[in-house]
């Protein structure tokens, strides 16, 4: 046969009747075997493909056409099911137009001889295209693409420069030559100044622009940056109707009223903006600032379905947003607080040293409820609590205010300690701050060799006695965490000499994903005293040998007392 042929191994059917039936057919005929290889190529085909009839036989179609996307999977399921399908397709082949993209339109049918499968029969039709509507094709294919590629790269982190960066990222030069993102500033922002009446001040918080106009982004406006708009600028007329704004920018007075201010209007000119569109970013509660989408020299004018587009793109990215304030809101509220709380204690005598360390955990980690505080008692003692509240944000701060405060209250009744844990575990439970909590109390005696310990779930203390040259664990009964109810705490006496520093941390130090807390615990008698003798080198050292890769805040306290008696000074 000249163009149509068949493989050497031939199918249960007469090939050669085939081909005198649908041979002079204009429309592109094709059968497969079952392992989708070609059998039969009609001269129609071959001229569309652009390829001889035999050196499609004994081929898939992706092995003779790797460059379309034929729906191989689609041609499977016809094999299953024997239901007919319709597919369009595109690609490039080797025919005489094959630097551009061409469109076909398939019926795809299952063959059977005597009830046994033995094929699928494609019927072909090449789709013919105004170069408009190829245009108009590829665009919407374009747009998208960037919507679907939209959801992987905007909103991978819960911080709003990030998220704003990633959306500029995106629709550049994508959608536009220059994006900009401003967003109003937060309520817990440190105040600046106010702007001039009838101006709207937002914070330029992402730029991108493509490599011909970066040169001139300077004057137009830098990240960081705070910009007033004036009241008829597009951005302020954008948020008061929570629609796009889109503008041509063919004269002078256009540009003007589209520009933040009169002085932005040369630096406008001077990267040969033409053509803008501001989309809001807004959620239900309300707006959070704008996307400013910016074309310049030959690039074309923004369509209608442009501006849909970054429409779409704006209200996924706000929502990311969104997500990114609440969480920027509570975790500064919560670390204000916790500042405010882990404030360098009160020294209880001159004759006692504490050092303090407070280390959080990676920005990406809600802070943490971690405190500590030194009490000093009205006979003379002082009690040293060490404490961390379960969870993480506002909420744990606030749960971590509550027993500090309590315990405070507490501390002036001269209770052992583990009278003061029974007593502020049944005061929580009772006011019920739904948030459990490990604590150490340590109460010192200056004049004595021995100290009280009592703990509720929290890790032993360590002893560092410079002048024994050792360091050791606690060796205490650890009861339940507070706020149980349980109760079944104990006070256990350790040497605690005048010199000795006793060493209270967090879990975040020592607790590692994969590694037995003991282990880890037990690693902490390699503390040693620095040559100095300076405790706030000891909590540096301390930080910098076990603090690494903590996925937890850390807070760490070291103290020891001295005598007053010159000759009986440990330094």
């Amino acid at each position: 046969m000249e163009a149509d042929a068949y493989a050497d191994s031939r199918p249960p059917f007469d090939l050669a009747a085939l081909a005198t039936l649908i041979d002079g057919t204009t429309a592109g005929v094709g059968v497969l075997d079952t392992e989708l290889r070609f059998l039969y190529v009609n001269r129609a085909l071959e001229r569309l493909n652009g390829i001889p009839a035999a050196e499609h036989l004994g081929r898939t179609v992706s092995e003779v056409l790797p460059h379309i996307d034929a729906g191989e999977d689609m041609m499977r399921a016809v094999l299953a099911d024997g239901r007919p399908r319709e597919i369009t397709s595109s690609g490039y082949t080797p025919a005489a137009s094959g630097t551009a993209r061409r469109y076909w339109h398939g019926a795809y049918h299952r063959l059977e001889v005597g009830g046994q499968v033995v094929g699928v029969a494609g019927i072909v039709l090449e789709v013919k295209a105004s170069d408009e509507e190829r245009r108009e094709l590829e665009q919407a294919k374009r747009n998208l693409t960037l919507l679907d590629s939209a959801v992987d790269r905007v909103g991978t982190t819960l911080d709003m420069d990030t998220t704003c960066a990633e959306l500029v990222d995106l629709v550049v030069p994508a959608l536009a030559d220059l994006a900009t993102v401003e967003v109003f500033l937060p309520d817990v922002a440190r105040p600046v100044r106010p702007a001039p009446p009838g101006m709207l001040r937002l914070r330029r918080a992402a730029l991108s622009a493509t490599a011909g106009l970066m040169d001139g982004v300077e004057e137009f406006g830098l990240t960081g940056e705070y910009i007033d708009y004036q009241e008829d600028s597009a951005v302020q007329r954008c948020l008061a109707t929570d629609q796009p704004v889109i503008e041509n920018l063919n004269d002078d007075m256009r540009l003007s009223c589209s520009a933040a201010n009169p002085q932005r209007v040369v630096a406008y000119r001077a990267l040969g903006m033409h053509s803008t569109v501001v989309v809001p970013l807004s959620v239900r509660g309300g707006p959070l600032g704008v996307l400013g989408l910016i074309r310049a020299g030959d690039s074309p004018v923004f369509s209608d379905e442009d501006v849909v587009v970054a429409r779409e793109l704006a209200g996924r990215a706000a929502v990311d947003l969104d997500h990114a304030r609440r969480y920027a809101h509570e975790h500064t509220i919560a670390l204000e607080l916790q500042r405010s709380l882990l404030s360098e204690p009160r020294l209880p005598h001159p004759h006692i040293e504490v050092a303090t360390r407070y280390l959080p955990a990676d920005r990406g980690v809600m802070v943490g409820g971690d405190w500590f505080d030194v009490i000093p008692l009205p006979d003379g003692r002082h009690l040293k609590a060490m404490g961390d509240v379960m969870g993480h944000g506002v909420e744990a701060a606030v749960a971590m205010s509550h027993y500090r405060s309590l315990l405070r209250l507490l501390a002036d009744e001269l209770l052992p300690p583990h009278r003061i844990l029974e007593q502020l575990d049944r005061m929580v439970e009772r006011s019920g701050p739904d948030r459990a909590a490990t604590c150490l109390l340590v109460v010192v005696d200056r004049y004595s060799r021995m100290c009280e310990v009592s703990s509720a779930g929290h890790l032993p203390p360590v002893f560092i006695d410079p002048l024994a040259g050792g360091t050791r664990l606690g060796d205490i009964a650890a009861g339940p965490p507070l706020g149980t109810g349980l109760g079944g705490y104990a006070t256990t006496l350790v040497e605690c000499a005048p010199g000795t520093v006793l060493f209270m941390y967090t879990d975040g130090l020592v607790e590692r994903r994969g590694e037995d807390i003991d282990v880890s615990v037990r690693r902490l008698t390699e503390l040693a005293l620095p040559a100095g003798g300076s405790l706030d080198d000891l909590l540096d050292d301390a930080l910098e040998k076990f603090g690494q890769g903590a996925e937890d805040d850390i807070a760490v306290l070291a103290s020891r007392s001295r005598l007053p008696a010159p000759e009986q000074d440990i330094l």
